[in-house]
C-alpha cells in the first residue's frame, strides 16, 4: 500500500493511503501518525488522523508546503507499507460501559444483524481490540475500531432523534463514544459516564489517536453513580504501556 501526499487548500497536505477504510489502511495511519508525531516536524500545527490518511497543517505558502512535503516524502520512503502492523499503543482506557434496557436499546438489532447472541455481542465487547482512530464531528469525539467483518453494519434508515452524552453506538464497523446529546444513525449498545470533552479542565480532550480502548461491563446504577460523581472520566482508568 504506496501513500500519496495530496494538497488540501493553501495550508495542509493529506497523506492518503487508501479511499476506504481497510485493516491495512488503518495501520498504515497509525504508523504514519507516530512516524510523524517523533519526527516533530518544523512548521505543523496540526495532524489529523482519519481511517484512511492522515491530515498534516501548517501555516500556509508555498515554500512551507515543498519543504513539508519533501519531509513527509523522506518519512514515507523510509517504511516498507506492505509490512507494516498497528503500532504498540502507548496508552490503553479501560471504560464502564453499561449494556443492560434502555442503556442498549438497539443491542437486540445488532445481534441480530452480525447473527450472534446479545450475550455474545456483549462478550465480545468487553475483549475486542480495538484503538481511537480518529477524533471528530463534536471536540474529543471518538471513532474507535476497526471492529471484525461482522460488525460493518449500515447506518439505520432513520435517525434517532437524540443519544445522550457518553452513549456507544455503532455503524460500519466502528463504534463512537458520543461527546453530547446528538441525533444519530448510528445505534446505541451501551451507555457510559465517560465525557471525551471537558473544556472546564486543564485537559479538555481526554483521547489520543492511537490510544488503545477496552470496555467494562457495569450495571446501569454504577453508570448513575459515576455520572453524580462529576468525574469527567467516569470512572475510566488510563494505563500506560
Amino acid at each position: 500500500m504506496t501513500p500519496e501526499i495530496c494538497t488540501l487548500g493553501h495550508d495542509a497536505l493529506l497523506v492518503r493511503f487508501a479511499r476506504e477504510a481497510s485493516e491495512a489502511a488503518t495501520a498504515c495511519v497509525q504508523v504514519m501518525l507516530r512516524l510523524i508525531d517523533e519526527a516533530d516536524l518544523p512548521h505543523v500545527t496540526e495532524i489529523a488522523p482519519a481511517l484512511a490518511s492522515v491530515m498534516v497543517r501548517f501555516p500556509g505558502g508555498t515554500d512551507v508546503r515543498s519543504l513539508l512535503h519533501q519531509h513527509l516524502s523522506d518519512l514515507i520512503r523510509k517504511t516498507d507499507w506492505s509490512t507494516v502492523g498497528v503500532p504498540t499503543a502507548k496508552r490503553r482506557w479501560i471504560i464502564p460501559v453499561c449494556f443492560d434496557s434502555d442503556a442498549a436499546p438497539h443491542l437486540a438489532e445488532v445481534a441480530q444483524i452480525a447473527g450472534k447472541s446479545e450475550a455474545t455481542i456483549i462478550h465480545d465487547l468487553e475483549n475486542v481490540d480495538v484503538r481511537v482512530l480518529a477524533l471528530g464531528f463534536a471536540p474529543g469525539q471518538p471513532y474507535i475500531g476497526l471492529l471484525p467483518q461482522e460488525w460493518d453494519m449500515p447506518r439505520t434508515s432513520t435517525l434517532t432523534v437524540e443519544v445522550p452524552a457518553g452513549a456507544l453506538v455503532t455503524a460500519v464497523r466502528q463504534l463512537v463514544l458520543f461527546a453530547n446529546p446528538s441525533p444519530t444513525g448510528w445505534r446505541q449498545i451501551g451507555m457510559s459516564a465517560f465525557r471525551p470533552f471537558t473544556p472546564e479542565t486543564d485537559t479538555p480532550i481526554l483521547l489520543r489517536a492511537g490510544d488503545a480502548m477496552q470496555f467494562s461491563r457495569a450495571s446501569a446504577d454504577d453508570i448513575a453513580r459515576l455520572q453524580a460523581s462529576g468525574d469527567p472520566k467516569g470512572g475510566a482508568i488510563c494505563q500506560s504501556l
